[in-house]
């Protein structure tokens, strides 16, 4: 069974949105500069929102111009009612999509999204202006205040992209000036002091909050990973390695093959007595880099803690483990220099246990491939050993003895 290489598989949200992919949406969408990848795609989903918050704009816009229609039924009113009705319906429709998509993780209508966003705050603002026009002053004061009040919508929903942000804001407010000319009115030139700086001072709030938020996002996914990964090695610890063991049996269940290897270093425990912690650590993070090198960036590889070392290795057979095994113990065979002219050589035991012969489960699968080291262990150093009939139930027995010591059931069966 032939193997494949390629990345590995990252964690994905529950709902996961695509990149803008058109120049325009692009710099509309963008986060700003050094922003991973990763960070990018949790904003785009943010951009999204819930359907409440979108129905709650869309009901104080329809309204507003519906409102103007029946006070003043001309033909720029009743436009701007079509204008309204058409955009947020299509904007419904494309949210609706979207969230569909991005559940079923398939391509989402993003750049669609950016753009109706804007073209929904240019109708705003095209209100606001043909209302300050008419001279009907109800009519202006209520799509003005409309219009301000989005304002403060569009930057606290759209500052996960601040430059869409800044945008809409500039399209909703913006077209109230030409209005202020058009109505007459000496007064209202005060829109021109007050226009500007609600929009300056709007725009800079969303680009705060935008930094702030990715300031968060960074913070969070810094835990996460020192959560799941080994501070010595970089590589995945044990909660990181359950978690990722748990979603390959789920994806998979009896489906496709798997092996667990269960990694123990000989001779480990004399270097670091003889050389001192710091070449045992410095050691260990060596273990770690050659394991990278010598298996394929698709199996998944932790630390357990101590010298224990684990690899998940996908779609093989009970004799590809074998053959992966011997590959690793010989990888790791080679001399090591640790500094201060110190060299060191270590072997490495290794049991294996597959799924779904031996178990459909974490817990058991490591019960497992660590009995199955035993045993390999027990033959002599730099051994390999693939769990037997009796190597499952020898796990099985251990891990309902540690159940019943902790007065709980194990809810696992032997394969």
């Amino acid at each position: 069974m032939a193997r494949k290489h390629g990345p590995s598989p990252m964690l994905t949200e529950n709902e996961l949105y695509s990149l803008p992919r058109w120049r325009v949406t692009r710099w509309l969408g963008d986060a700003g500069p050094g922003v991973p990848d990763d960070i990018r795609l949790a904003l785009i989903g943010r951009l999204h929102g819930t359907l409440p918050v979108f129905a709650a704009g869309v009901i104080n816009t329809i309204a507003v111009a519906a409102a103007a229609v029946i006070w003043h039924p001309t033909a720029l009113f009743i436009t701007w009612l079509v204008l309204e009705i058409v955009i947020c319906l299509a904007r419904l429709v494309v949210l609706v999509i979207a969230h569909r998509a991005a559940r079923a993780h398939r391509k989402t209508p993003t750049d669609l999204h950016l753009l109706f966003a804007v073209a929904w705050s240019m109708s705003v603002g095209f209100g606001a202006a043909i209302s300050l026009a008419s001279g009907e002053w109800p009519i202006a004061i209520l799509a003005c205040v409309s219009a301000a009040a989005m304002v403060g919508g569009i930057c606290f929903r759209n500052f996960f992209a601040p430059r869409l942000a800044g945008a809409m804001i500039l399209f909703s407010l913006g077209p109230i000036l030409p209005g202020i000319v058009l109505a007459g009115d000496p007064l209202l030139y005060v829109g021109f002091l007050q226009a500007p700086l609600y929009l300056w001072a709007m725009t800079a709030a969303a680009f705060k909050l935008n930094k702030m938020q990715i300031a968060t996002l960074r913070s969070e996914r810094a835990h996460v990973h020192l959560a799941r990964h080994d501070a010595l090695t970089g590589i995945l610890n044990r909660v990181g390695f359950i978690d990722a063991l748990e979603a390959k049996l789920a994806a998979d269940g009896r489906e496709k093959p798997c092996a667990l290897l269960f990694l123990d270093l000989d001779n480990f425990k004399p270097i670091n007595d003889t050389y001192g912690h710091q070449a045992g650590d410095r050691l260990l993070g060596l273990v770690a880099e050659r394991l990278r090198h010598a298996l394929p960036p698709t199996d998944v590889i932790a630390r357990l803690g101590g010298d224990e070392f684990v690899v998940l290795a996908s779609d093989v057979s009970a004799d590809e483990a074998l053959a992966i095994a011997y590959r690793v113990i010989e990888a790791l065979a080679m001399p090591y220099e640790l500094g201060d002219e110190i060299s060191a050589s270590l072997g490495a035991s290794v049991g294996i246990a597959m799924s779904p012969e031996h178990g459909t489960e974490a817990e058991l699968l490591l019960a497992v491939a660590d009995v199955a080291l035993y045993e390999a262990k027990s033959g002599g150093k730099s051994r390999c050993c693939v769990a037997s009939a009796e190597t499952n139930l020898a796990a099985l027995r251990r891990l309902q003895e540690g159940s019943t010591s902790r007065g709980g059931d194990v809810g696992v069966v032997a394969a």
